[in-house]
């Protein structure tokens, strides 16, 4: 039997429905798409078309992969992420749109730094992918930026990314512990730390639990122990009227600011996601800084 787009994406729909995956026609056309290279129009007006046995079986792979709770990112390599390219790993979160509010609500005050220095410098924490620090750079071509990971693999797959997009001339990545091997005083210090408390982590959904790094995603009994030691070092890193952005769990608004607080730290800004939950908050230090977010 011959297979074409269609009925490959009627099988990929058919097996995602079974396997309980919410978006199945969506997940169906973005896997099949990705995989042979189709932009949506093409796609959608080409279902006739016959696929190659060898494209057949790759995409049969895939699907199987999908069927079994593997995110269609992951399988595919590469996410976009603030109209970049960014290929993920084992150890690395897959870069989600909701990170780029934070990218959003920062640029505003590293355009600002810039236009008072002449440049800003930015480092982020648990870099992963490298994915908040290089959409920055990529807004702002002033800024510098350095990626720390306490995962050699992410620390290399960040090093891969920026070399991709052509921003590996303002960007460095550091195997670290958090401020371990870091030094100097940065413009801005940003992070999407984990934040999900131990007891959550086994109930997440398998595509997340399964596929994203433990490292990652456990943030300890109550969920603050890396915001508890990014707030203990940070003012020694940050430089004279610069930001801290730190990503935070729609609920860790009042716990998250009142560690800062505790720290020296004062609440400037709260980004909020498309949902209008609260997705990240900006801090300055002592009675440094003005309000420059959304």
């Amino acid at each position: 039997m011959t297979d074409t787009l269609d009925s490959l994406f009627a099988e990929a729909k058919a097996r995602f429905l079974k396997a309980h995956i919410g978006e199945a026609a969506f997940d169906a056309r973005l896997l099949i798409s990705g995989l042979l290279d189709l932009p949506a129009a093409a796609f959608m007006t080409r279902g006739s078309e016959v696929v190659a046995p060898e494209d057949a079986r790759r995409i049969r792979a895939a699907i199987a992969r999908r069927a079994a709770h593997e995110p269609v990112h992951r399988i595919l390599g590469s996410r976009e992420f603030y109209g970049l390219t960014l290929g993920m790993s084992k150890d690395t979160l897959e870069p989600r749109p909701d990170s780029e509010m934070i990218v959003e609500g920062l640029i505003p005050f590293a355009r600002k730094t810039v236009a008072e220095k002449g440049g800003c410098r930015i480092i982020d924490l648990g870099t992963g992918t490298g994915a908040i620090c290089l959409a920055l750079l990529s807004a702002v071509p002033e800024a510098i930026g350095v990626g720390s990971d306490l995962s050699a693999g992410a620390v290399e797959m960040a090093r891969a990314n920026a070399r991709r997009n052509t921003l590996d001339d303002r960007f460095v990545a550091v195997e670290s512990d958090w401020f371990e091997q870091i030094e100097g005083a940065f413009d801005i210090i940003v992070s999407n730390p984990p934040y999900i408390r131990t007891e959550v982590v086994a109930s997440l959904a398998p595509e997340v639990r399964d596929h994203d790094p433990a490292l990652a995603l456990d943030g300890g009994a109550d969920g603050l122990d890396a915001y508890r030691i990014i707030a203990a070092n940070a003012a020694g890193h940050l430089a004279k009227g610069g930001v801290i952005g730190v990503e935070i769990g729609y609920d860790q608004l009042q716990v998250v600011g009142h560690v800062f607080e505790e720290n020296g730290f004062r609440i400037i800004d709260r980004i909020r996601d498309l949902g209008g939950n609260d997705r990240a908050i900006v801090f300055s230090f002592g009675n440094e800084g003005l309000k420059t977010g959304t």
